[in-house]
């Protein structure tokens, strides 16, 4: 479904500042194939997520979607099959729209626009319909602008705005780290009830191990930009925090005690 061939980025090119961000990295995700990534700080994560979603031209490699080459396209041609939830929950809503006036933006990812009303009576029971789902009581505020919204009421908003139109392909960069414990959890109980109703091929980047291991069906980490390690299957279903810490000291050969990763 994803299929991403050779990847490599290079910032601050021929500068004192230079560096590879992605070294080589090929990654296919099948699909319907929920994949969790971690890795250190400047690991390539973040950077391999940005490389998907377009949000700059790799110096090498190709990027497929369900065998479409996308490599030359520009990011907004990509986000019309790409769903996204990023870690500020202020980026991915607009603070003086409204609640329905955001999610009639999303309603409408990759439609022609033209003029009209913004949001349409169907629409708005529609936006009620999947709001209710959340259970925080967003339904009854739809003319409430977002920016009044809690930190985790806004990132819900943003997950429902990223799955209101299926994508094919949804991408979370870390999407519950700027939130207090209680409300990531339940931010994390939402991403897991609507990647598993919907069946979304989905890339969750994560610093949380035992999320990275509890999650999903497949483990890939990052390293110095490139894939160190991709555990599936009965191996990833009998990973301990412990196992992963001692494979990665096996495989680059040194300590990760004083990484970010290990806060739970």
């Amino acid at each position: 479904m994803l299929r991403a061939e050779g990847i490599v980025k290079t910032f601050f090119k021929g500068g004192a500042n230079e560096v590879r961000a992605l070294n080589n990295v090929s990654l296919s995700l099948a699909e319907g194939e929920f994949v969790t990534v971690i890795g250190s700080n400047g690991a390539g994560k973040s950077t391999f997520l940005g490389a998907v979603a377009g949000v700059f031209p790799v110096d090498q490699g190709r990027i497929f979607l369900n065998n479409e080459d996308m490599t030359a396209w520009p990011e907004w041609q990509r986000a019309a099959g790409i769903g996204r939830v990023f870690q500020d929950p202020a980026q991915g809503t607009c603070p003086g729209a409204t609640i329905e006036q955001n999610l009639a933006l999303a309603l409408k990812r990759g439609q022609p626009r033209g003029l009209g009303p913004g949001v349409r009576r169907q629409d708005r029971e529609l936006f009620r319909e999947q709001l209710a789902r959340l259970g925080l009581g967003l339904e009854n505020r739809l003319r409430d602008p977002a920016g009044l919204l809690s930190g985790g009421q806004r990132q819900a908003l943003s997950m429902l705005m990223a799955v209101l139109v299926k994508p094919r392909l949804l991408l979370l960069d870390e999407h519950t780290a700027a939130l207090d414990p209680k409300t990531a959890g339940q931010v994390l109980d939402l991403t897991v009830r609507l990647v598993e109703e919907l069946g979304l091929s989905t890339l969750m980047v994560t610093h949380n191990m035992r999320q990275a291991i509890g999650l999903g069906q497949r483990l890939v980490m990052f390293h110095r930009g490139e894939i160190v390690l991709d555990i599936r299957g009965e191996e990833k279903r009998n990973l301990r925090v412990e196992d992963l810490l001692q494979r990665f000291s096996e495989v680059r050969g040194e300590e990760f005690t004083s990484d970010r990763a290990l806060l739970t």
